[in-house]
């Protein structure tokens, strides 16, 4: 690995970047455990999945990932997470057609008190 970070530079510039960003979104994962719903947690895991606000990208499409891995994510059950996701859908803030696609209104969730 250290080799590779010094030959590939293009790479050691992607890995840190990614390490410095995971660094420092700690933090406010660790208060978003701490302090909102399972609901609001979800909708903040989907937004962060989507890469919703970030420069380089207009991408919706969250990869491929299972209800009990989001589970796990959050903090919570299999069930809950569906029990949510079905309410995003109805609420329009998601859709399925074989892709998950996370709509800007789901942010609302999240800034909601």
């Amino acid at each position: 690995m250290l080799r590779t970070l010094h030959e590939e530079h293009k790479f050691s510039d992607l890995f840190v970047a990614y390490v410095i960003e995971r660094q420092n979104r700690t933090p406010a994962d660790l208060v978003d455990q701490l302090f909102n719903s399972s609901e609001k947690r979800l909708a903040r895991a989907l937004l962060i999945l989507a890469r919703f606000g970030k420069k380089r990208t207009s991408e919706t499409v969250v990869p491929n990932i299972s209800q009990e891995t989001l589970a796990e994510m959050i903090g919570t059950t299999g069930s809950r997470v569906n029990f949510f996701m079905n309410k995003f859908r109805k609420l329009g803030f998601v859709d399925y057609n074989g892709e998950l696609h996370v709509h800007s209104s789901l942010l609302g969730v999240v800034l909601h008190e």
